[in-house]
């Protein structure tokens, strides 16, 4: 076998094995000091994300406990860095119970939200229509 063909063989299997490798780990840790306004709510949640930026895929478990009451709604806002509300970018299905877990497939405004840590995960209740417990996603 040749060199530049042997090279350009190895090239290709490396992107090939980068591109498979493109699933990337976010989380975000929710609490009431981080809504805006902050509240004084005891209850607190983690949502551990997997992003694959080949297919735009975000899944998601969100699992939280200690809230005011049921959980309403839950969803990813953005474009808001921390401590800036925004609205619904991608709806949680699901929230009602804990763990909540699925996926969305993102806009590529989305995904870069994302990636640039200007989405956040906010759970709403009857108590706290705006949001209860609130977390910024990052890496």
């Amino acid at each position: 076998m040749n060199k530049a063909l042997f090279a350009t063989l190895a090239l290709g299997a490396a992107v090939a094995f980068a591109g498979s490798a493109s699933a990337e780990k976010l989380k975000a840790t929710l609490d009431g000091k981080s809504e805006v306004p902050a509240n004084a709510s005891s209850g607190t949640g983690t949502a551990d994300l997997d992003y694959d930026a080949a297919t735009k895929k975000l899944s998601w478990k969100l699992t939280y406990s200690g809230l005011s009451g049921p959980a309403t709604a839950a969803h990813f806002h953005g474009p808001a860095e921390t401590g800036k509300n925004a609205g619904v970018a991608v709806p949680i299905p699901g929230a009602a119970n804990s763990p909540a877990e699925g996926s969305a497939t993102l806009t590529d405004a989305q995904a870069a939200d994302l990636l640039a840590g200007k989405l956040y995960v906010n759970i709403h209740t009857a108590a706290n229509p705006g949001g209860e417990i609130r977390g910024q996603v990052t890496k």
